[in-house]
């Protein structure tokens, strides 16, 4: 079933909120310790939610959107009284002390937070491999990294541990592990979803978003996730839609007219086997009255070093505060390589020397990035194409830090360009899940929900 009808079962009593939440508690008993897609889990706590929950619809109390549903959260998402860490050993003490917009939204919609997802320390990372609680295994392709950063929140969909997940996506951190693991990952239109809460890993690029195992969970959370927030000087004064609305209709009707385009770039920088498989979905699109547009961004060899570039010197800015007085260790002498390689290059890039020379022609190219993609968009309702490059390498396999880069290639522009973005199965190679990346225009989130509905069901 999928997790709309589910939420609708529990609030007409044929499904208890309880009996939700026992299955996933017993999931994770059998899975997590194999997986470690989950840090931290408060099984009593949830009972305790969903029992109060199940009162609540048996007295005829009306209750939230998200009764009964179970969620996961990544560890850089405050939740008030777990160990909100960031995979870190800086932060291995510290308990949320308060809850992140989005968890107070949840919670308000009676959502139940299970525990903490994995993730690359400080979301710094494509493999869930710089975590220091050690890698997360990818429940759909055994023995291979999940992707990242959010790659605890995205195996924990692929095994089955909760309904919905939450991370965070600054250059790709919830889609990449989303097509790696065979789930579904949307990063909502820059400001659309309160940052408030959230540790930053790069301030201007950063988005929370949902994964799930059906385009109904993402539709269902979005509902929520959406909203404006005043404490965020980012967020947007939206009057979004009811994105369960995009689930009607028949395939036909949502993609017939809709004008798509595929870049070729895109395709020349990916794996041939992933774009045999993306053909594929994209032939059924057209095959159901979509118009293929064909179209060229020739800015792509820039996108990368832009989004770095912007990344460290946001992320230097951003880890100040762990200087070990207030809370936690001083970050650079409690961090993996990677968060220090970033901090090194955020401190270099932001001397006065330096900054015109890079940062500032970071920032300059990121607003042509933006234009170009705007223009791109200007005359088609989407793009679609590969979410990632290449397939997940093998959990040890030792890669240089542009080979780790080079997983971003394709997922960085949509943040780079403040627009929305979804990845979706599109099938598999020896086994191994591809994603299929649809973006939008600024707050056309809905057209990627009802074209990403059109592929589940085609």
């Amino acid at each position: 079933m999928s997790i709309i009808e589910k939420s609708q079962l529990i609030k007409n009593q044929e499904i208890k909120a309880r009996d939700n939440v026992e299955k996933f508690i017993n999931i994770i008993d059998k899975k997590n310790n194999s997986i470690n897609g989950f840090l931290e889990v408060k099984g009593e706590e949830a009972l305790s939610q969903a029992q109060n929950i199940d009162s609540k619809i048996a007295s005829g109390e009306k209750v939230g959107s998200l009764a009964g549903l179970v969620f996961g959260i990544k560890a850089n998402i405050n939740v008030s009284d777990f160990t909100i860490s960031a995979a870190s050993k800086t932060l291995e003490n510290y308990i949320g002390s308060y809850d992140a917009a989005v968890i107070e939204n949840i919670k308000k919609e009676d959502g139940i937070i299970i525990g903490i997802t994995n993730m690359d320390e400080f979301a710094a990372g494509s493999s869930t491999e710089t975590s220091y609680f050690g890698t997360t295994d990818n429940p759909a392709a055994p023995g291979h990294v999940p992707g990242g950063s959010s790659g605890g929140s995205a195996a924990a969909i692929a095994s089955g541990m909760c309904d919905i997940a939450l991370g965070s996506d600054t250059g790709g951190s919830i889609r990449n592990p989303a097509s790696h693991c065979g789930v579904i990952g949307f990063k909502p239109t820059y400001g659309a979803v309160s940052r408030q809460g959230l540790l930053d890993l790069s301030m201007s690029l950063d988005q929370i978003g949902p994964l799930s195992n059906d385009i109904s969970g993402i539709a269902i959370s979005l509902n929520t996730l959406i909203a404006n927030d005043p404490l965020d000087c980012t967020s947007l004064k939206w009057k979004s839609p009811d994105f369960t609305k995009a689930l009607e209709n028949t395939p036909e009707d949502k993609i017939k007219g809709k004008k798509i385009a595929i870049c070729k770039q895109f395709r020349e920088v990916t794996d041939d086997n992933i774009n045999n498989i993306i053909d594929k979905q994209i032939d059924k699109l057209t095959d159901n009255g979509a118009e293929l547009v064909e179209v060229s961004f020739d800015y792509i060899d820039i996108c990368l070093p832009t989004y770095y570039l912007i990344n460290y010197v946001e992320f230097f800015s951003s880890t100040r505060k762990y200087d070990g007085r207030k809370y936690g260790y001083k970050i650079e002498e409690a961090c993996g390589d990677e968060v220090l390689r970033r901090i090194k290059m955020g401190s270099y890039i932001s001397q006065q020397e330096f900054s015109g020379k890079y940062y500032k022609k970071a920032l300059q190219a990121r607003s042509l990035i933006r234009t170009e993609i705007n223009k791109l968009l200007k005359d088609v309702d989407l793009i679609v194409g590969p979410t990632v490059p290449k397939l997940p390498h093998k959990i040890g396999e030792k890669l240089e830090p542009m080979e780790m880069y080079a997983y971003d290639v394709l997922t960085v522009i949509a943040n780079l360009a403040g627009i929305p973005a979804g990845s979706i199965k599109a099938g598999q190679h020896n086994g191994i899940p591809v994603g299929l990346q649809i973006q939008a225009k600024p707050q056309d989130d809905y057209k990627i929900i009802e074209a990403m509905d059109a592929v589940e069901k085609l």
